[in-house]
């Protein structure tokens, strides 16, 4: 099962270098267990842009989907056998990167 960690956050690049340490641990130890598919960090959110071209709309907003405090600043793809190794990874992703992370299930 192929599972999205998205970490939540309130400010772009925030990430120190003793957090950054964490984070790389906990990649290699996903790495190391085959768990570990893709991660990223994202630009902050006033770099977004919603495109809408249903139609041939050609609609750009300039701005990110949602106005809010908390923001997606990055993600893992990760495998687990189940959706408790899952939830127990995402655990271990909330502590290495010292933020909130959403867990949700892939397709």
């Amino acid at each position: 099962m192929k599972f999205l960690l998205s970490v939540i956050d309130e400010k772009a690049n925030s990430g120190t270098p003793e957090e950054m340490v964490e984070i790389n641990k906990f990649n290699d130890q996903l790495r190391a267990n085959g768990q570990f598919i893709f991660a990223w960090g994202l630009h902050a959110p006033e770099s977004a842009t919603v495109i809408d071209n249903r139609g041939d709309a050609n609609l750009s907003t300039g701005r990110p989907l949602f106005d809010s405090k908390e923001n997606v600043s990055g993600l893992w793809v990760i495998e687990a056998n189940d959706a408790e190794t899952a939830r127990s990874l995402a655990f271990a992703a909330s502590k290495a990167c010292n933020r909130k992370v959403e867990l949700r299930p892939l397709h």
